[in-house]
């Protein structure tokens, strides 16, 4: 029998090592990045085209390479920065592994040029899927020029992968700003199809952030430092009001080193419980810097994923750092000491009057379950809110009960017409032949206008309503990019704005169904719910347009309905293709059956 292991050809072998580096052109940015910082350079250019499809160049003044060392560096595992084991756990380096330019070369085109101060002429090499195609002296500046084209051009199937260039241009920003904040002493530029978005002077680490991120973040930076025997920390953190409901402006680095931690992202949060809505996130950019021996960078083939000896202690100084930033600024909220908090745990009870003194009201709390004999005159009133406390415990109980009740849409709902009402603000009961019908107003709501809002789409028949005010709003470029790439699905809903700046956009119009709300808080809002849910299985950015566009606009009633609007709601809701739920598959009605209301009652 012949043998049938065998080794793999060195062109495979290096698409597979490819695979666990260069997931995307994103990649292939963060890793020059990173060797362009390690060679010592002062400024560091960055040329995109295609959102890095066609072209990613990086430009760097630093050391530069000899001929020999230009050559090796294409080979899997040369690297300049590790000469025996036990540098693995003192690394102060970006890149270390030594298969970033080998992965690169796996899979496009690449050119690469380069010189060292010391060197008349330079070298010039080109690889294409690992074969070095040339290599021959030129005349080139001091540093490396590294032009990457055609990512995954001999490996369609990972091409077909790629999502649209918005999305793309997103990462690969995402990496530039990583990089940008853990170097401020370093000039970056950055060019994206011959137009230039970033032209950053080294600076402080807040002129960097605002540079950055968009001139909002400027009124929300918060200092945090700490030190410990163990660990420093930096950085700034942002106010609790300017939280997002999307992550992405969240950075962690170790040592400059931007990583992934849940665990130390979680130390964060936590130590803002109280401060924030729920599926809020905060922004913060915070360096940690520990001696490299207690930690280990090499677990991870992107290197952004590291282990701490001691994680415990890591994030409880994490926590507290953040903590007492928020504490320092007054941002927590703080405690009255005018008054007895065990008293007012109790029982919440107004004060008698404005003049009482904080003895007085804690006796008067104390009497709270008491009730006054004044209010016993007026039984009415208390029957009437004892019953509106038992419709809530009693809306609580049938909508355990319920959810999983079937009607016969249209028919039951036209038959109870007549006895119609709003009950709790948000919700219209309606008798029907099987039982009782409750729909959710704010969620019948969604499911009515996003059907209305892919008819606009599709149709290119939005209407807008203009505004008297126009506004004006300033975006990073990643946002811009996605805004500009949908911008005539955008006005297909019924916004009607322009580019007025570099990254400002001025909002003129909104749709008729949304005229009354802020028209910044509006489009900033869509734009939060679009790039939430842009990480879906779910690639049709229309699908999600309408469907942000629908829960942004939809809201509870903040007035009592009429028979009219109530009716007209539920019509409304049953000519939709799919009345049963919202398009996030939340349940727009339910009905409890007359035995269930039966039982109840224990009849």
């Amino acid at each position: 029998m012949k043998d049938i292991i065998q080794l793999l050809p060195d062109h495979i072998a290096n698409q597979i090592a490819a695979g666990e580096v260069i997931q995307r052109p994103s990649s292939v940015v963060k890793e020059l990045l990173e060797n362009a910082v390690d060679a010592g350079s002062k400024e560091i250019k960055v040329i995109v085209k295609e959102a890095g499809k066609a072209l990613i160049q990086v430009i760097d003044d630093g050391t530069g390479m000899s001929g020999t060392d230009a050559r090796l560096s294409f080979e899997r595992h040369a690297t300049s920065k590790l000469r025996q084991a036990d540098d693995l756990f003192s690394i102060t380096t970006k890149g270390f592994r030594g298969e970033a330019l080998a992965s690169i070369a796996a899979i496009a085109q690449v050119e690469m040029k380069t010189k060292r101060i010391e060197d008349e002429l330079g070298q010039h090499i080109l690889v294409e899927g690992s074969e070095v195609k040339k290599q021959e002296l030129v005349a080139v500046p001091t540093g490396t020029s590294v032009s990457v084209k055609n990512i995954f051009y001999n490996v369609p199937a990972r091409r077909n992968f790629l999502k649209s260039n918005s999305v793309e241009m997103r990462h690969i920003l995402e990496e530039f700003h990583r990089i940008a904040l853990a170097h401020t002493d370093l000039g970056f530029s950055f060019y994206q199809n011959d137009i230039e978005v970033y032209q950053l002077r080294p600076g402080k680490l807040s002129q960097r952030i605002i540079q950055l991120l968009g001139k909002n973040h400027q009124q929300q930076l918060v200092i945090c430092e700490e030190e410990t025997s163990l660990m420093n920390i930096r950085g700034y953190i942002g106010k609790p009001e300017n939280a997002r409901k999307t992550r992405g402006e969240q950075y962690i680095f170790v040592n400059n080193r931007y990583i992934k931690s849940n665990y130390l992202s979680h130390a964060v949060t936590s130590a803002y419980e109280g401060l924030l809505q729920d599926k809020q996130y905060p922004f913060y950019a915070l360096f940690i810097e520990i001696d490299p021996k207690h930690i280990d960078v090499n677990v991870h083939p992107t290197k952004t994923e590291i282990k701490f000896d001691d994680e415990r202690s890591i994030y409880g100084i994490v926590r507290a750092a953040v903590k007492q930033a928020l504490g320092t600024h007054n941002i927590t909220p703080s405690l009255d000491f005018d008054s007895d908090v065990n008293f007012e745990a109790i029982i919440n009870v107004p004060s008698r009057s404005a003049g009482t003194s904080s003895e007085e009201r804690a006796y008067g709390q104390m009497k709270g379950h008491e009730i006054p004999r004044k209010q016993l005159e007026n039984w009415q009133e208390l029957y009437q809110a004892s019953l509106d406390e038992s419709r809530i415990d009693l809306q609580g109980e049938m909508s355990s009960k319920i959810m999983g009740s079937q009607v016969n849409r249209r028919e039951e709902a036209v038959a109870g017409k007549r006895s119609t009402m709003q009950v709790l603000q948000r919700y219209i009961v309606s008798p029907v032949k099987s039982g009782i019908m409750w729909v959710d107003y704010k969620a019948a709501s969604e499911r009515i206008l996003y059907e209305k809002y892919q008819l606009s789409l599709e149709n290119r028949s939005g209407a807008s309503q203009q505004l008297l005010f126009p506004q004006t709003i300033n975006m990073n470029p990643a946002d811009f990019s996605l805004v500009m790439e949908i911008q005539s699905d955008i006005s297909a809903l019924g916004f009607a704005f322009e580019q007025i700046g570099k990254f400002d956009i001025l909002i003129q119009g909104v749709p008729l169904d949304a005229a009354s709300r802020d028209a910044r808080s509006l489009f900033e809002g869509l734009l939060e719910q679009l790039k939430h849910h842009s990480s879906s299985p779910d690639t049709d950015h229309r699908q999600q347009l309408a469907r942000s566009m629908a829960r942004k606009v939809a809201t509870i009633p903040d007035h009592a309905l009429d028979k009219e609007e109530m009716e007209s709601l539920i019509d409304r809701l049953f000519g939709c293709n799919n009345p049963n739920y919202t398009p996030f598959g939340e349940r727009t009605y339910v009905v409890m059956a007359s035995s269930e209301i039966e039982n109840l009652f224990k009849k």
